[in-house]
């Protein structure tokens, strides 16, 4: 099959996002199927970044994290730089790291808020089972490179499709549990202060600090109200498929897609990896091909109103900073290369 033209090219959108001279951080996403290529779409992307002078950061929200192989380095919960560039960093977010930074957060309540300490406590020791709250946690971490403005570009590679709807999901979550809290703190400061004008009991040290308290909720909700309009907003954020030509993969796919746009988050393009060329000599490449050749025109169909981009199959492993770069150089290849049509 024969894909159709494209009004534009992977380059093509992203040099139009990044070229905005606003002043703003860009932000681009690459999520689907565990192992169709994420983790290598990112690194390349990561790389065309820099080359394009912006100071770039690839943030990996997977807590399988691929990125240290993929460039051949050892990253960490801050922000390393990546071998042989002055623009380019990685951070792989720590759970571990994350969950004590979390962790500290709650001491420091208790600490301000005795009378709320019980509570608090059950609220602590819940952090280390709770189902979620690792995600809860990295999303912490994830919140700051969507508040900063220290990179030019953002770059996430994320984890497999479920866990990620579950975590880009959590914006939604977390507002509405801090308008519950909010909305509970002024009712126990109100009532604190009225109680302390007729039973005026305790030193200044005993008062439990509830502006601040409120103060600091207000704070972070702030933070989430911000991140949820930086995600849907499409001048400066891009959710980008990666899928290989498979059943499973495409249709994970469609319906991650679908999800993601009931959290109003863009999605932009869809990158085709691992296409067997079609000029394949031996028998068995051959009958893969022809097998791709029918998945291909299902993601044409199922993806054909987005930016459509493919990777062939490379016949070494996508690892080592000269091969992502070339993987960078095909996949943001000339506009005018990428805007015929694609034998497939």
């Amino acid at each position: 099959m024969v894909f159709s033209k494209i009004k534009n090219s992977l380059k093509g959108i992203t040099s139009k996002k990044l070229d905005k001279e606003d002043g703003t951080t860009k932000y681009i996403m690459f999520g689907g199927k565990g192992g169709v290529g994420k983790t290598t779409m990112s690194a390349a992307t990561g790389i065309y970044c820099a080359e394009q002078g912006l100071k770039t950061v690839i943030v990996s929200t997977d807590p399988a994290h691929s990125l240290k192989d993929s460039f051949e380095q050892q990253f960490g919960h801050e922000p390393t730089k990546v071998n042989g560039f002055d623009n380019l960093y990685v951070v792989e977010i720590d759970p571990e790291a994350a969950m004590d930074q979390y962790k500290d957060k709650l001491k420091n309540q208790m600490d301000e808020n005795p009378m709320m300490g019980g509570m608090l406590e059950e609220q602590l020791e819940m952090a280390s089972l709770a189902p979620g709250t690792d995600e809860s946690a990295a999303f912490d971490v994830f919140l700051k490179y969507m508040d900063g403005n220290e990179f030019d570009v953002v770059v996430f590679d994320t984890a497999p499709t479920g866990h990620t709807l579950r975590f880009l999901g959590l914006p939604e979550i977390m507002d509405k549990y801090m308008t519950k809290m909010i909305k509970f703190k002024k009712q126990m400061s109100g009532m604190m202060k009225m109680m302390k004008k007729f039973m005026p009991f305790g030193g200044d040290n005993e008062d439990v600090d509830y502006d601040k308290a409120l103060e600091e909720m207000e704070v972070m909700k702030a933070k989430i109200t911000k991140a949820r309009k930086i995600m849907a907003d499409p001048d400066r954020t891009s959710f980008r498929l990666v899928v290989i030509p498979e059943e499973m993969s495409i249709l994970e796919s469609e319906r991650a897609m679908k999800s993601l746009d009931k959290y109003k988050i863009p999605v932009d393009a869809v990158v085709v990896n691992q296409v067997i060329p079609a000029d394949v000599e031996c028998s068995f490449c051959k009958a893969r091909r022809g097998l791709q050749e029918t998945r291909l025109a299902m993601i044409e169909e199922k993806f054909g109103s987005k930016v459509l981009a493919q990777l062939e199959l490379l016949k070494t492993e996508a690892k080592g900073v000269e091969t992502l770069r070339e993987i960078s150089h095909k996949i943001y290849g000339e506009e005018e290369a990428q805007t015929e049509e694609v034998k497939a």
